[in-house]
């Protein structure tokens, strides 16, 4: 990714922004310029999503790419936001014996890679803990 890119990109790098068809309510993530369920153009608007979700299905990965092999071992998961999209990423902040299926999650955005000077940020989950502020 060139730097222009990633300047055009900027009001998506904290944020999880989905688009919503106001013909037929469904969310996309990431964002469509078309909707798949009603293929009518321009009753797209943008949303942003909560953040909050669960875990649907997860994974550990122990063989990585190149360029996350230094993470690795790491939990890779399906989490279903609230607002219904389904998503793929990083678990963090917590032991992989901790993970369960339907674990409540929040998005956590972090670190993700340095390429050419820029460094790059991305959303990861990390677990609700009864008790926090979240």
């Amino acid at each position: 990714m060139k730097i222009p890119l990633s300047w055009r990109r900027i009001k998506y790098r904290y944020r999880l922004i989905a688009t919503q068809c106001e013909n037929c309510g469904k969310i996309y993530f990431p964002p469509r310029f078309l909707c798949p369920n009603c293929r009518r153009k321009g009753k797209l608007k943008e949303v942003k999503l909560s953040g909050r979700g669960k875990v649907f299905s997860y994974t550990i990965v122990h063989v990585a790419a190149k360029e996350h092999e230094n993470s690795s071992p790491y939990a890779l998961a399906i989490v279903e936001l609230e607002e219904g999209p389904k998503v793929i990423a990083q678990l963090v902040d917590c032991d992989f014996d901790e993970i369960y299926i339907g674990m409540p999650v929040e998005v956590a955005f972090r670190r993700i890679i340095e390429e050419d000077g820029l460094i790059h940020y991305g959303y990861k989950f990390r677990p609700i803990r009864s008790g926090s502020n979240g």
